[in-house]
């Protein structure tokens, strides 16, 4: 689970969650941003607590394996809060879709899809990105769905291409991990992009997007 905490969170504001989230016997990652900090919840394979920090953030999101823990979906759904669901490695569209219903049926509409790929049999990358269920979303469903080809792709030569062909595609929006010295980042260095890679990148999706 990943907790985005809004942009004029303090030093405090974090602390506290992340003390929050400890306190409970989980691992609490801070992950600082742009222009934003996010805090990543790991190890919560059961019911979660979402009440102490929901006042700093201002979207959850439900990571790949957690996609089917329907206490959380509940949680997250009650919370009102935007959420973004990511797919569960394994999922069917049909699982996806409706893992996403569980979140709706608390009266939390402010659901994203995100499509980070599903696990096959290829080496060549850590996943592989499935554009096709970008379309077939767009007419099964109302909802937004973005692709994150970072996590697709697990390699960084590999993310800009796969941005550029789910913007082909349709996706309503991406999700890049970016680092200024990704050799020494504490996690997915190998998918990050340099900054100045990611600046490039965007000037050409906008390119495609107003195709």
């Amino acid at each position: 689970m990943l907790v985005v905490m809004k942009k004029d969170a303090t030093e405090t504001n974090i602390q506290a969650v992340v003390d929050a989230v400890e306190k409970r016997g989980y691992v609490a990652r801070p992950i600082p941003g742009g222009d934003r900090v996010s805090i990543g919840i790991l190890y919560n394979k059961g019911s979660v607590d979402t009440s102490q920090f929901l006042g700093f953030a201002d979207v959850v999101q439900i990571g790949t394996r957690t996609m089917q823990n329907y206490s959380l979906l509940k949680r997250a759904g009650r919370s009102m809060r935007p959420v973004v669901l990511k797919r569960g490695m394994p999922a069917t569209l049909q699982e996806w879709l409706m893992a996403a219903e569980y979140i709706m049926e608390e009266g939390n509409h402010n659901v994203i899809l995100c499509e980070r790929g599903i696990r096959t049999f290829v080496k060549h990358s850590r996943n592989t990105l499935d554009l096709s269920v970008i379309m077939v979303v767009k007419k099964e469903s109302h909802l937004p769905v973005i692709v994150d080809p970072s996590h697709a792709a697990g390699v960084r030569d590999q993310v800009v291409p796969l941005a550029f062909a789910a913007t082909t595609v349709g996706a309503d929006g991406l999700m890049i991990e970016v680092h200024n010295k990704p050799e020494i980042a504490m996690s997915d260095g190998a998918q990050s992009l340099y900054p100045d890679q990611f600046k490039a990148s965007m000037e050409k999706i906008k390119t495609i997007h107003s195709l």
